[in-house]
């Protein structure tokens, strides 16, 4: 197995809000991928006494535990077993009900001898690509599907859309979230490797347009993960006072990329 992890800060003056790591068992049997991408939240209360990065960190590493160790799970269960567990660790000082708690997306990919499993929870990216080339993205568009018009405040995005029936879904506190992300399991000999990217790396494709999943797998694979950020950053500068692309978003993102070579 071959692996590459590039992950950074898209202020040098913020913490990293995303989580990445890549877990091998003692067997040596299989491994596992996990992502995070951590929801900034708007200025203003969140209920949490604590950080993203605090959180992410937390729910990272539970997921790492779990996915490792728990081959009896499923990935839905090990999601929600992750979450329960963070709640808890902060259950007594906060308000985990508000809904700008702590939060984040999730992509996993778990295989084995036999089986490549993937769980995909918002909107991060997970890339499968077969022996004969065909790259395959497993997506969570519900967020991307929602009209502009619905995204046009945050008061209205908390109220309506987060975490709610018709609109979109991250890892907060509520175990049952798990249960609402995209899954599926295909043959290990269909996937010869993976890449697993928070939505600050995949703007390159998704809102700079420069190329297909297959374009960007391809720098990833041959160029290395820095590669693709590099891009990234290019294009982020270059966009920084025209607006044409990242129009309402940021100029830079935590960005985030993990590719794996089974």
């Amino acid at each position: 197995m071959r692996s590459d992890l590039v992950s950074e800060p898209g202020d040098t003056n913020r913490p990293n809000e995303d989580f990445a790591g890549v877990g091998l068992p003692a067997s040596g049997q299989g491994g596992c991928v996990i992502v995070l991408d951590g929801v900034t939240p708007p200025r203003g209360e969140t209920g949490c006494l604590h950080s993203v990065p605090w959180f992410t960190a937390r729910l990272g590493g539970a997921l790492t535990e779990l996915t490792v160790s728990g081959r009896d799970l499923t990935l839905p269960e090990v999601l929600s077993r992750a979450i329960a567990r963070t709640a808890e660790a902060h259950a007594g000082t906060c308000d985990l009900s508000h809904p700008r708690t702590p939060q984040a997306t999730v992509t996993l990919a778990r295989w084995a001898a036999d089986a490549v499993e993937y769980l995909v929870l918002s909107d991060s990216a997970l890339l499968l690509k077969a022996p004969d080339g065909t790259v395959t993205p497993v997506l969570d568009d519900r967020l991307a599907r929602l009209p502009r018009s619905a995204l046009a405040t945050d008061a209205l995005v908390d109220a309506n859309l987060r975490n709610k029936e018709g609109g979109f879904f991250t890892a907060a506190a509520e175990p049952a979230v798990a249960a609402r992300a995209v899954t599926g399991t295909v043959p290990r000999g269909e996937v010869r490797a993976l890449a697993a990217l928070t939505d600050g790396a995949t703007r390159w494709t998704e809102k700079f347009r420069e190329g297909d999943w297959t374009a960007l797998f391809d720098i990833v694979e041959k160029e290395g993960a820095r590669s693709l950020l590099d891009r990234v950053r290019e294009l982020e500068t270059a966009d920084s006072e025209q607006r044409a692309f990242l129009r309402r978003s940021k100029t830079h993102d935590d960005a985030t990329v993990v590719y794996v070579e089974l």
